[in-house]
């Protein structure tokens, strides 16, 4: 999927974008995420075994959003076709308005479930109707495709086929800087410039699948 300019351009927003929202929301928690869920899987095992019932069930409706925003995604791919991707981000920007809408009234829980949801939905922009899509939100399949087709090149294979999903990581990165920034300056209202780039990354798209 990450087989061309626009494609990985693309991807790398995105990635940045979760970055950022994650960035905050981990602030936000205290140490859980809204978009890693391998991380809150782990701290949900570890608060089972301390006997730290109300982080685990924290963090196991955490995961349980994410899901939901996934099968979300899912649903507008099956349904919109070659057209996804606009509608996909037009939704992602949607949660994330209303989570900054609902920080703004003072629901915090509130915003960050729309924030999960919006994560978990956005691994569905490079989704294929009937199969598997590009994880946005986390980056560990990403660094072990660096590490197997850095293999690949050190061994006669595509010598720069590894740098898109390096990218990927430092994407993610560079946006969970600024989303701790952000954080720290505005508290959730930070949110809104998410919900903005998430807009216009969907107007991108959308002006170019109609030239």
């Amino acid at each position: 999927m990450l087989d061309s300019r626009r494609n990985v351009a693309l991807a790398c927003a995105l990635s940045a974008l979760a970055g950022y929202v994650d960035g905050i929301g981990f602030l936000h928690l205290g140490g859980l995420f809204v978009s890693f869920m391998s991380g809150n899987s782990t701290r949900m095992g570890v608060s089972l075994a301390q006997g730290d019932w109300s982080n685990a069930a924290a963090a196991l409706g955490l995961v349980a959003l994410f899901v939901v925003g996934a099968a979300a995604g899912s649903l507008i791919v099956f349904g919109r076709g070659a057209n996804r991707q606009p509608w996909v981000l037009l939704a992602e920007a949607s949660l994330l308005a209303v989570a900054a809408l609902c920080h703004t009234v003072g629901v915090s829980n509130a915003a960050v479930a729309a924030m999960v949801l919006a994560m978990g939905l956005e691994n569905a922009v490079f989704q294929i109707e009937g199969g598997a899509g590009l994880g946005l939100t986390y980056v560990t399949g990403a660094l072990v495709k660096v590490g197997q087709l850095l293999a690949a090149a050190l061994t006669g294979g595509a010598r720069w086929a590894w740098l898109p999903n390096l990218l990927l990581w430092a994407a993610l990165v560079a946006g969970s800087v600024c989303g701790a920034l952000a954080y720290h300056w505005i508290n959730l209202g930070a949110i809104w410039f998410a919900a903005g780039a998430a807009l216009a990354l969907g107007a991108i798209v959308a002006e170019t699948i109609h030239l």
